[in-house]
């Protein structure tokens, strides 16, 4: 919580300096196709941020010493360094109906943006502080468009707290992969930066549209038809949203575990129990809109493809029968266990703009993504928060391991308005430890 007279995180993030890195090669006239399920996700932005301690490790890691195994890290992920471009109608002896312009990335090494900031507060009462949207001061906001061929689809921000400690944030359009390809792209920089040799990068077989569904068809009931959308690739402006994470320890897990054990829910993992606790709160919330439907979004290991860069998440919906807010916690998580209905294939295959995260409320499991694996020289972070910019109003939640493994990072993003409700809900249960 901000008290009277104590600096909010906007003023207190200042001296913001912008640079650019290339791949350190020649890439040339190289286009990146974007496959379907990429462009189901344009209108969404992963934020993610990492802090590491005061200590002779971050005290050495200038911003040269940061940027320096960038240019070859570019060239693994030359993608990465383009800009989007629309295809001309007809080109290629492509028919212009299939062509629509579509979108691709012309790899022409325009770079990554650097952003370089201090904070003037210290790194442990930036982590204490639980107001909203502390974690968009720290990865620079931005969004693709209005003028597609100058934006840059990576940011890297390295945020000075005046303790010593430092903050890197990294704001990373969706559309160049999901979290999973996000995490494994930052960690092969980390570990040029630490001078191991990562694995190579896998960007064969080349994306081609696929078969759409058929004019007229039905949206998937996990995505909200927008648009069409031009070259401002932004949701359109609804509620105002805020992102809030909170921790939610070993203790409070294992409490929240002990009091839903039930025929129901015995077998429902952390993210399922943690959902569908936030999933009654919510509707408790919204008391004059039922929230039946949710949207649910999975990184799984064992289904992906091995291309570095690809949006590979399972995609779904689960709906409950009857009133989340008056429906045990049990009962909501053995729904989201067993009944939901995949979707991935159609949300592809959907031939207009779809919002994704926040068309119903959505859940994130993030369960099987490492972002703690981000070591500089060694120096592994103290604590990582993911969230999103791009999400529609009716908010999603994203779910992580927490630095141990055994607690969770939960991040909301979700109408500024409900925010203090949701505060109020985890007062007694999720934040309170055992």
């Amino acid at each position: 919580m901000v008290l009277e007279g104590e600096a909010t995180p906007a003023a207190a993030v200042h001296g913001h300096r912008l640079s650019t890195v290339v791949p350190s090669s020649v890439t040339g006239e190289t286009n990146y196709d974007l496959a379907d399920a990429d462009l189901a996700f344009k209108l969404h932005y992963l934020r993610g941020v990492y802090y590491y301690p005061a200590g002779d490790t971050v005290r050495g890691l200038t911003i040269k010493t940061l940027k320096d195994p960038m240019f070859p890290w570019l060239d693994a992920y030359f993608p990465v360094a383009g800009r989007i471009r629309r295809a001309d109608d007809g080109e290629d002896g492509v028919p212009a109906a299939a062509n629509a312009r579509r979108p691709y990335i012309k790899c022409n090494d325009c770079g990554v943006r650097i952003v370089e900031a201090k904070c003037d507060r210290s790194l442990d009462d930036w982590l204490r502080d639980d107001a909203p949207d502390r974690l968009r001061h720290l990865c620079y906001d931005k969004v693709l468009g209005p003028e597609l061929f100058f934006s840059p689809l990576l940011y890297v921000q390295v945020t000075s707290f005046k303790c010593g400690g430092m903050a890197v944030g990294f704001s990373w359009a969706h559309l160049i992969g999901d979290v999973a390809s996000a995490t494994a792209c930052f960690n092969t920089w980390a570990q040029i930066l630490s001078g191991k040799k990562p694995e190579g990068t896998t960007l064969e077989p080349a994306n081609k549209p696929q078969a759409g569904a058929p004019a007229g068809a039905a949206p998937p009931r996990s995505v909200k038809p927008v648009g069409p959308i031009e070259d401002h690739w932004l949701v359109p402006a609804g509620r105002a949203m805020a992102c809030y994470s909170f921790h939610v320890t070993e203790p409070a897990l294992k409490k929240l575990q002990q009091q839903e054990q039930s025929a129901a829910g015995r077998h429902a993992g952390t993210f399922e129990l943690i959902s569908a606790f936030l999933w009654q709160a919510v509707a408790k919330i919204r008391e004059s809109k039922e929230v039946t439907t949710v949207t649910v979004v999975r990184t799984d290991k064992a289904t992906r493809s091995g291309k570095s860069l690809a949006n590979e998440q399972r995609v779904g919906c689960v709906e409950a029968a009857s009133s989340p807010a008056k429906t045990d916690i049990a009962e909501l998580a053995a729904l989201l266990t067993k009944n939901q209905v995949d979707e991935t294939d159609a949300v592809a295959a959907f031939p207009g703009d779809v919002v994704v995260y926040g068309a119903n409320l959505t859940f994130v499991d993030m369960e099987q993504v490492a972002p703690y694996e981000l070591e500089l020289k060694g120096q592994r972070p103290v604590h990582v928060e993911y969230g999103m910019d791009g999400v529609g109003e009716e908010g999603a939640v994203l779910v992580q391991p927490d630095a141990g493994g055994r607690g969770r990072v939960v991040t909301t993003v979700l109408p500024k308005d409900e925010v203090e409700s949701i505060r109020a809900a985890l007062g007694s249960t999720l934040l309170q430890d055992a």
